[in-house]
């Protein structure tokens, strides 16, 4: 891995999945819905063009109703290897009205249908970055690569 970006939270995770099965969960909307974001919240709307440059938006809800959702873009996508999005832009490579965050995901196949899960948000600066972490990133992470981990290993690859 390189040096850590100065703004960076990270997870690192080994998941009891092959990379096929983590990398469905992805990539269709359905399965994205089951496990992006951990409970009580779900996700109740997802638009995914899975390019540079397409559309990446999560619309996640509270168990009060409250929602939270912003459009962004793909920057990377590379099959069951990596995904990288942010919300700097809108789709049409318009900017949005706050950066906030670059999620970067890599998978690695650890064999024996095992995968490594390392999540990074790159923030700005160093306050969007503890606004970030105040906000339950690796708490949060954890607990959604958990769901992820067991929604795909109920899958077929």
């Amino acid at each position: 891995m390189s040096k850590p970006h100065p703004h960076e939270l990270r997870v690192e995770l080994e998941l009891n999945a092959s990379v096929e099965q983590i990398w469905r969960c992805w990539v269709e909307p359905e399965l994205l819905k089951q496990w992006f974001c951990p409970k009580p919240w779900q996700v109740v709307d997802v638009r995914m063009d899975m390019r540079p440059g397409g559309e990446f938006y999560t619309l996640m809800q509270g168990p009060n109703g409250e929602q939270f959702g912003e459009p962004g873009v793909f920057l990377a996508v590379e099959p069951k290897r990596r995904i990288m999005f942010t919300d700097a832009f809108q789709p049409g490579w318009l900017p949005s009205a706050r950066a906030f965050i670059v999620g970067d995901f890599m998978y690695v196949d650890l064999g024996n249908g095992r995968t490594k899960f390392v999540g990074r948000a790159y923030h700005w600066n160093a306050e969007a970055q503890a606004e970030h972490a105040a906000m339950g990133f690796e708490p949060g992470w954890t607990a959604a690569a958990r769901q992820l981990e067991a929604l795909a290993a109920g899958l077929t690859a």
